[in-house]
This record gives C-alpha cells, structure tokens and sequence, in this order.
C-alpha cells in the first residue's frame, strides 16, 4: 500500500524549481527577484534575505514594517552549527500589568501605541549582514528605497487593506494618511503605488550611517546607533509620550515605548531547539515563540504510521489535527520567554510524556483544551480571551469582531552556491495596526498583544519580557548536513501548515511543490494569539480540494467541520539543498508568493 503514489507526479501550479547557483523563496515576487539580484551581484544568501525583507516592507507594508520583528534561523557555509538571530524586542520598562490596569485594561488592545513593545527587525537584519553578510549596507536598502520612492504596483490585497482603514486614516491616524493616503484616497490594484516618507527615513539612515567613513560593518554599526539612539528612537519616543491613537478599546491611549528601551536592546543570537524525527532534526525558536509546537506535534505523531494514510483523508486529517490540539494546548500552559518563566522543554518533548498524551487521542475529535500536568511547571488554567476583554478559563470562546484590523506575515527562505542557507519570518509594524510615527513615515508593531495582564503565567506581561510570538521559521538537517528551509505567514497557522508540508513530503514521496499544492486543514480549537484570544473548540477548517466523503467522515467524528474556497488556506515556501542541488518551491494561493532560482 502506498497511499502517496497518487500523488506523486501529478499536475502542479508550477513546477519544483532546482539549480546549482541560487534559490529564494518570498512572500511577493518582486521581493524574491530583489533578492536573486543580490546573489547574481555576487551576495550570498544572507544578503539576499536582507535584501527581500527590506523590500517586503514596501510592497507589504499591511503585512510587516520597519518597526516589526524578525526571527531568523541560519545555517552557515561549513561545518558551523545552526543559530537563531533573535530579533523579537521586548516589553518597554513601563509596560507593567498595572499601568494597563490603570488605565482600565483587562487585556492589551490589538492595535494601537499601548500594544508596542521595542521594535527588533531593523537591528536584527543589521546585525545579520554585520556578521554573516557581503554587501554593503547601501547595495542592501537600495531597491526597497527605490520601490518607496519611485513606486511599485501595488498589490490588489495591500489596496484593499488600505482601503479599509481610509475612514480611521483621515479621522483618526492622520499621520497615516499622509503615509498611505495619496489625495485622500487609497491606491487601486495595480497602479504605481509610492510610500515616499519610507524612502526618506531609510536614505537618512542611511546618509547618516555611511558620514563617519570606514569600512562596511562600521557603517552597519553607526545605522544600528541611528536606530536605536537618533532620529529614529527620538522620534518614537516623542510620538509615544505626547501623542494619543484610538486603539481597539474604543478609546485614545499614548504609548509606554521609550527611547531609553530602544537604546539599551539589542538583537543577538540563540541555540536552535532541534528533534529528531524520522531521519531529520527539526530546527526552531525556543518557547518565547510557538515553534516548539511542531516539534511537539511530530513527538505525539512519530508513532503513528502515517505512510499508511492518505494525505487528505479522514485518517491523517484527524490524527494530525487531535495531536495539535494537544501541543498547542501546552503552548498556552506552559510557552513564554524562558529569561522570565521555567518552560520545561525537556519534558514537553520527552518520550515518556508524549506516550502518555497520545493516549489521550481516539477516534472521536476532542472539543476539550486539555493542557498537559506538569507539576510545578505551567499556568494554573489555560486562558481564552472574550470581546469584552474580560479573560475566562478554556471553554467559554470569544468572538470575532467583524471589523478588526487583521494583519498578517510574510516569509523568507534562501540558500546560496556558498553552501548558506537561512528561514527568516518577518512581521509587525502593519500599517493597519498603529498609526505611522510621524517624521518616520512607518508605524510601530503591536506584538504586546500577546502577553496576558496575569501575574505569574509563563506568557504574563513583564518589563524587559518578549511576548511568546506567533513567528516561527522552520529548519531541518538531513544526516547532520542543513537540508530544507522553509515557513509561511499566518500567525497560529505556522506551525500547522508547515508540519503538513514536512509530513506530506517524508512520509509520501512528494516533492515539494507537490506537497505544497495538496490541499490544507487548520484547527482553530485553541485560543487564537491576537487580541481579543479568542477560540473555536473543535472547529477544523477544510480547504477546497478536501473530498466530500472526509469531510463529512470528519464531521460524524465530531469535528466542527467548516469549508473554505480553493486556494485558501496555507502561503507555503521552502528552498531545500540535496548534495548540489538546490530545490525551491511556493504556494500560488493568493497569486503573490515565488520561488526563484537557477
């Protein structure tokens, strides 16, 4: 029996791309061309990355920013061990549970400036390029200070972003609307589309960077003190103490972010949390982000004969989805920055813990957030958020307001002739979220959102603490040697997809452009990471291309089963290395995300 073979060189939407000279993968097209041109002028793939990120932030501004965040996973050339570029910033100094409760929070709001802890991206890409890159500072902002300044098509899903915060911009977040707004309008899909202040900021970064002379890192170290100690930590600093932004309370707040915090943090480098499985080792952030997640998920699957089942049927849509309940379950109990809070990790992953959770999956789909017991370790109950901000035990879902500004990610994979690869997923500084810094011409993140207003929880806010983030890029070895890069957006779903890919890939002989056009699932039982925490028990969304016969199979199990349109769930990408040969693949859902190589 071999369930796969019906899957293995069946049509695709585009082909599994492979060469020898260089493979990138991004969120949009021109930020993957951007970042091939790196590797043609000679960069490698650390500069390719840097490259596209800062792009993205021009041709997805509603989906990351200059003032977001960005965890990296890099594999260098040789015999060098995998590292983690930590680019999450913290919680200001003043960002304490009862300044929120001061102010009448029981929850920190989505958007906003109280949401805004210290911006991580911008310093993290530096010190990126610092240690592990080629290019010069400039050769590296130049095209995303071209695309600002001289414009760019515009996609048609940034236009209806923009559209939809027009009212708020010319109301409200006024210094958005010089930002975004060209003549009071939002721009229409596919007219040439300017972000001039971006261009601005970005040329007096850099201006200011390259005045004192010197060689390439000393013009990369003066950009990082601009940062973190010039105009632009000035200009947050003034905005966040004198200036006032409606937010999702309903009401108008300032912001606790000041210059002091950006000045005395840094991004910096960590060890990869790893497992083994099936002949890989699975590479991700640490419990301050939810990648641990799917290491958990592949302990609780790894005794499960997958190979055995269809990749879209009843049988591996409800083992793999009952076994991320379970894991994400113990991410709201026991994640949280491990600086702040004892995560035990080395249980969570253990074999003898996950023999005994995977006991607790049967043949009926679970509706209960069943949090595992580890004594001493771990919240006292697992939290969901409600619309009234109140905050309730697991059980009682909130709701989804209709018109919340969502936002989402972008992703970066590449891997270059050198023998470099690296996974980077960037996000934060929407432009839906916060209103643009004025002189800046970008707003700030609001990544706080994620941390409770409870003293004690792991994820419980505290100064100086990173908020156990959604961002999670993935990495695996083959035979100790760095063999698949790879990630997407989606905020909890990426650590689901990604498994999926991985899952479809080992156990059933797809390639990866294969693996990535079948189609996907996604559980939404657990509390969702962004304001206001809401949860769905039970609810399982099935992409269109899922038969009928699962579907309803799936239903009579008790899953909460919901339907979504084709090409609708999962923004996939991966870049792989076999011996010589690299490999690179991309989702066509959402028609912007490529794959580029030679």
């Amino acid at each position: 029996m071999d369930p796969g073979r019906a899957y293995r060189g069946m049509p695709t939407t585009r082909p599994e791309l492979s060469g020898t000279f260089g493979m990138v993968a991004s969120s949009h097209w021109i930020a993957s061309a951007a970042a091939m041109a790196a590797l043609e002028k000679g960069g490698n793939a650390f500069d390719a990355a840097a490259t596209a990120g800062f792009v993205l932030q021009v041709v997805q501004p509603h989906m990351t920013g200059p003032a977001g965040e960005v965890p990296m996973i890099l594999a260098p050339a040789g015999d060098h061990p995998l590292r983690i570029l930590m680019g999450q910033g913290p919680a200001p100094g003043a960002a304490t549970i009862q300044a929120y409760r001061d102010q009448g929070f029981n929850m920190i709001p989505g958007t906003g400036l109280m949401a805004a802890g210290v911006p991580g991206a911008f310093d993290a890409w530096m010190l990126l390029l610092r240690d592990y890159g080629t290019m010069t500072l400039r050769d590296v902002l130049e095209p995303a200070m071209g695309y600002a300044a001289d414009g760019h098509p515009v996609l048609p899903a940034v236009a209806e972003a923009i559209n939809g915060v027009r009212d708020v911009f010319l109301t409200e977040w006024t210094s958005s609307a010089e930002v975004y707004l060209s003549g009071g309008g939002a721009p229409r899909p596919g007219e040439l589309y300017r972000i001039p202040a971006l261009a601005e900021s970005y040329a007096r970064i850099l201006k200011e960077a390259e005045a004192g002379g010197g060689d390439r890192e000393a013009v990369i170290e003066r950009a990082r003190a601009v940062w973190r100690e010039g105009f632009v930590s000035d200009a947050i600093d003034r905005f966040c103490r004198e200036g006032e932004a409606l937010d999702s309370s309903g009401e108008r707040h300032g912001g606790l972010l000041q210059g002091d915090d950006m000045a005395r943090w840094q991004a910096g480098y960590e060890q990869p949390l790893t497992y083994d499985y099936h002949g890989i080792t699975l590479a991700k952030c640490g419990p301050w982000s939810q990648g641990p997640v799917m290491a958990q998920q592949l302990a609780l699957l790894k005794d499960f004969d997958l190979e055995a089942m269809d990749p879209v049927s009843t049988a591996f849509i409800h083992v793999v989805t009952e076994c991320a309940k379970l894991a994400f379950a113990d991410r709201e109990k026991f994640y949280g920055d491990p600086d702040f809070a004892d995560v035990p990790m080395d249980v969570l992953l253990s074999d003898d813990y996950n023999d005994r959770r995977r006991e607790l999956i049967g043949d009926e789909a679970s509706l209960d957030l069943i949090g595992g017991d580890i004594p001493g370790f771990g919240a006292e109950e697992i939290l969901v958020g409600t619309l009234s901000g109140e905050v309730t035990g697991a059980g009682e879902p909130g709701h989804m307001l209709e018109n919340q500004m969502r936002s989402d990610t972008v992703h970066i994979d590449c891997a270059d002739r050198f023998g470099n690869m690296i996974s980077a997923t960037p996000s934060g500084g929407w432009l839906q979220s916060s209103p643009a810094v004025p002189g800046l011409g970008f707003p700030l993140g609001t990544r706080m959102q994620m941390f409770w207003l409870r003293d004690g929880h792991p994820s419980g806010l505290v100064p100086g603490k990173r908020p156990r983030t959604t961002l999670s890029p993935s990495f695996a070895l083959k035979d100790g040697k760095p063999w698949l890069a790879f990630g997407t957006p989606g905020g909890d779903g990426q650590d689901q997809w990604p498994l999926i890919m991985l899952l479809r890939h080992l156990h059933h002989g797809l390639n990866l452009q294969e693996a990535i056009d079948l189609p996907y699932f996604q559980s939404f039982h657990f509390p969702n990471s962004f304001w206001p925490r809401d949860a769905e028990p039970g609810v399982l969304v099935l992409e269109g291309g899922v038969p009928d016969a699962t579907a309803e199979a799936l239903a009579a199990r008790g899953h909460k089963v919901e339907r979504s349109a084709p090409w609708s769930i999962g923004r996939m990408m991966a870049v792989a290395r076999e011996g010589n040969i690299l490999k690179g693949a991309a989702s066509s859902r959402f028609r912007q995300i490529y794959a580029m190589g030679r």
